[in-house]
């Protein structure tokens, strides 16, 4: 049986931060209107953000954000997290949580999005740079991410499986070919940084354009086509050929971007925890994902 969930809100908020860091215990604490699901995420005062993690899974991420982050932050062309403090487990919340300097921005929608085309190719170009720090050290795919940057082969058993729980439903042998050739396209580049969960949540835009990228927490240094996956599920025509030209990869990691798109869309659909929304939000992702992998095949 899993260890219950520790209860989240802002009276523990309050109480932790002022117990391990009294300097700010007169600022006021509220929920972020979108505080995630991985981390609990709630306003200190107007400047900074606390954000504890939900589960024990994704407390593993803390203290890598800590470490990591600060080094990333010098070498991209948008903000993206600055670690404040890091708290310690206590008050009844059994894991490291952590404090950050809030960045001003919207989630991305496309409504608030002036040019969908120049957003991939601005986004195309922050991944470009991340990959292009040394990534030393940096931390290998593993269960702190989820194994993102890893080998899809972690996730054939849940995709076939998703496959044929779909069968009726999406064309099955499309999606076998395209989870096939994404495995076949095997990667044996040398290791560089990804983001691990490029998604329209933790991208912020200001102006219409994008302002910062966000939710570190999946990051590593491996293959970088987990970083793709955005390419079908919030571009389309013209913005996602665009996204693709700029980060120039070669056909084999184009072929594995699809692979974790189509694993995540397939196991969403295939799944009974997402709203109805969503289903068909992942339904669309499957369609693209084969339309697409039937154009260049």
């Amino acid at each position: 049986m899993d260890d219950p969930q520790p209860t989240i809100d802002t009276d523990l908020v309050r109480r932790l931060v002022g117990a391990q860091f009294p300097r700010w215990r007169h600022l006021p604490v509220s929920p972020v209107a979108s505080g995630g699901w991985d981390n609990r995420t709630f306003h200190l005062g107007d400047e900074m953000t606390v954000r504890l993690p939900s589960a024990a899974h994704y407390s593993l991420q803390v203290e890598k954000e800590h470490r990591w982050l600060p080094k990333l932050a010098p070498h991209l062309p948008l903000p993206i997290p600055e670690p404040l403090a890091m708290g310690e487990p206590a008050e009844g919340y059994p894991w490291h949580w952590s404090v950050y300097r809030w960045i001003e921005g919207e989630t991305a929608k496309t409504a608030r999005i002036a040019d969908l085309r120049t957003f991939a190719v601005t986004l195309a170009g922050f991944l470009v740079a991340l990959k292009q720090i040394d990534p030393t050290g940096g931390p290998a795919p593993g269960q702190h991410n989820f194994y993102r940057g890893g080998l899809l082969t972690v996730y054939d058993g849940e995709a076939r499986q998703a496959i044929a729980a779909l069968d009726g439903e999406i064309d099955t042998q499309a999606a076998s070919a395209v989870w096939e050739a994404a495995l076949a396209a095997t990667w044996s580049g040398s290791p560089v940084w990804f983001h691990g969960d490029v998604a329209s949540g933790n991208l912020l835009v200001e102006d219409g354009r994008l302002s910062a990228v966000i939710d570190f927490g999946t990051s590593g240094v491996g293959d970088p086509s987990c970083d793709l996956a955005i390419a079908w599920t919030f571009f389309e025509g013209a913005s996602r050929e665009a996204f693709r030209a700029r980060i120039a990869v070669d056909d084999a990691t184009w072929a594995r971007g699809r692979g974790w798109a189509l694993w995540k869309a397939l196991i969403t659909v295939a799944g009974h925890d997402a709203n109805q929304t969503e289903v068909e939000r992942q339904r669309r992702v499957i369609d693209e994902v084969l339309a697409d992998h039937q154009r260049w095949a």
